[in-house]
Protein backbone atom coordinates (compact mmCIF):
# COMPACT_ATOMS: atom_id res chain seq x y z
CA UNK A 1 0.00 0.00 0.00
CA UNK A 2 1.35 3.41 -0.97
CA UNK A 3 1.92 6.09 1.63
CA UNK A 4 -0.46 9.03 1.67
CA UNK A 5 0.17 12.12 3.77
CA UNK A 6 -2.51 14.60 4.77
CA UNK A 7 -1.36 17.85 6.30
CA UNK A 8 -3.25 19.91 8.85
CA UNK A 9 -2.34 22.48 11.47
CA UNK A 10 -3.34 22.67 15.11
CA UNK A 11 -2.29 25.67 17.18
CA UNK A 12 0.47 26.43 14.69
CA UNK A 13 1.93 22.91 14.75
CA UNK A 14 1.90 20.89 11.53
CA UNK A 15 0.37 17.43 11.88
CA UNK A 16 0.96 14.93 9.11
CA UNK A 17 -1.56 12.10 9.07
CA UNK A 18 0.13 9.15 7.39
CA UNK A 19 -1.69 6.19 5.90
CA UNK A 20 -0.13 3.11 4.35
CA UNK A 21 3.44 1.90 4.64
CA UNK A 22 6.70 3.76 5.10
CA UNK A 23 8.98 1.56 3.04
CA UNK A 24 11.87 1.79 0.58
CA UNK A 25 11.00 3.75 -2.52
CA UNK A 26 8.04 6.08 -2.77
CA UNK A 27 6.85 5.86 0.84
CA UNK A 28 10.12 6.76 2.53
CA UNK A 29 10.98 9.31 -0.18
CA UNK A 30 7.56 10.97 0.03
CA UNK A 31 7.80 11.35 3.81
CA UNK A 32 11.35 12.70 3.69
CA UNK A 33 10.55 15.18 0.91
CA UNK A 34 7.37 16.44 2.61
CA UNK A 35 9.13 17.08 5.92
CA UNK A 36 12.08 18.68 4.13
CA UNK A 37 9.70 21.02 2.30
CA UNK A 38 7.99 21.93 5.59
CA UNK A 39 11.35 22.76 7.18
CA UNK A 40 12.38 24.89 4.22
CA UNK A 41 9.05 26.73 4.41
CA UNK A 42 9.68 27.53 8.08
CA UNK A 43 7.45 24.87 9.68
CA UNK A 44 10.15 23.23 11.75
CA UNK A 45 7.93 21.59 14.38
CA UNK A 46 5.87 18.65 13.23
CA UNK A 47 3.90 15.71 14.53
CA UNK A 48 3.67 12.53 12.47
CA UNK A 49 0.45 10.63 13.16
CA UNK A 50 1.18 6.95 12.51
CA UNK A 51 -2.19 5.52 13.54
CA UNK A 52 -2.83 4.20 10.03
CA UNK A 53 0.72 3.11 9.21
CA UNK A 54 0.84 -0.65 9.39
CA UNK A 55 4.43 -1.22 8.33
CA UNK A 56 7.77 0.60 8.51
CA UNK A 57 10.90 -1.00 7.05
CA UNK A 58 14.55 -0.03 7.56
CA UNK A 59 14.35 2.61 4.81
CA UNK A 60 11.27 4.04 6.50
CA UNK A 61 13.14 4.22 9.81
CA UNK A 62 15.97 5.95 7.96
CA UNK A 63 13.50 8.48 6.55
CA UNK A 64 12.16 9.17 10.04
CA UNK A 65 15.65 9.70 11.45
CA UNK A 66 16.75 11.86 8.50
CA UNK A 67 13.59 13.96 8.81
CA UNK A 68 14.13 14.33 12.54
CA UNK A 69 17.72 15.47 11.91
CA UNK A 70 16.69 17.92 9.18
CA UNK A 71 14.14 19.55 11.48
CA UNK A 72 16.64 19.65 14.37
CA UNK A 73 19.14 21.51 12.16
CA UNK A 74 16.43 24.16 11.70
CA UNK A 75 15.90 24.22 15.51
CA UNK A 76 12.67 22.23 15.31
CA UNK A 77 11.68 18.66 15.98
CA UNK A 78 9.56 15.74 14.83
CA UNK A 79 7.33 13.94 17.32
CA UNK A 80 5.45 10.69 16.77
CA UNK A 81 1.79 10.07 17.52
CA UNK A 82 -0.43 6.98 17.72
CA UNK A 83 2.05 4.23 16.97
CA UNK A 84 0.70 0.73 16.43
CA UNK A 85 1.91 -2.07 18.69
CA UNK A 86 4.27 -3.28 15.97
CA UNK A 87 5.74 0.18 15.42
CA UNK A 88 6.29 0.68 19.17
CA UNK A 89 8.16 -2.62 19.24
CA UNK A 90 10.22 -1.51 16.23
CA UNK A 91 11.24 1.72 17.99
CA UNK A 92 12.23 -0.22 21.11
CA UNK A 93 14.14 -2.84 19.12
CA UNK A 94 16.13 -0.17 17.28
CA UNK A 95 16.47 1.99 20.42
CA UNK A 96 14.84 4.90 18.59
CA UNK A 97 12.44 5.42 21.49
CA UNK A 98 15.35 7.34 23.01
CA UNK A 99 15.40 9.70 20.01
CA UNK A 100 11.72 10.39 19.34
CA UNK A 101 9.12 11.73 21.71
CA UNK A 102 6.10 9.46 21.38
CA UNK A 103 2.51 10.33 22.25
CA UNK A 104 -0.81 8.52 22.14
CA UNK A 105 -2.87 11.69 22.59
CA UNK A 106 -2.87 14.43 19.94
CA UNK A 107 -3.45 17.31 22.33
CA UNK A 108 -0.55 16.21 24.54
CA UNK A 109 1.69 16.04 21.46
CA UNK A 110 0.69 19.60 20.52
CA UNK A 111 1.07 20.78 24.13
CA UNK A 112 4.62 19.41 24.22
CA UNK A 113 5.70 22.28 21.95
CA UNK A 114 4.57 24.81 24.55
CA UNK A 115 6.72 24.93 27.74
CA UNK A 116 4.00 25.74 30.28
CA UNK A 117 1.38 23.23 29.18
CA UNK A 118 0.62 19.91 30.77
CA UNK A 119 1.52 16.89 28.70
CA UNK A 120 0.92 13.17 29.02
CA UNK A 121 3.75 11.18 27.48
CA UNK A 122 3.32 7.71 26.06
CA UNK A 123 4.78 5.21 28.53
CA UNK A 124 6.55 2.63 26.37
CA UNK A 125 7.65 0.50 29.34
CA UNK A 126 4.09 0.26 30.66
CA UNK A 127 2.85 -0.56 27.15
CA UNK A 128 5.34 -3.42 26.80
CA UNK A 129 4.55 -4.76 30.28
CA UNK A 130 0.82 -4.77 29.49
CA UNK A 131 1.52 -6.51 26.20
CA UNK A 132 3.57 -9.16 28.01
CA UNK A 133 0.60 -9.78 30.32
CA UNK A 134 -1.71 -9.93 27.31
CA UNK A 135 -3.80 -6.88 28.22
CA UNK A 136 -2.91 -4.81 25.14
CA UNK A 137 -4.95 -5.33 22.01
CA UNK A 138 -3.08 -6.33 18.89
Amino acid sequence: MDLSLTERTKEGIVILDAKGQIVAGDGADRLRERLKALAEAGSTNAILNLAHVDYIDSSGLGALVMSFSALRKKEGTLKLLNLTRRNVELLVLTKLETVFEVFDDEQSAVNSFFPNREIKRFDILSFLQQRKKGTVEE
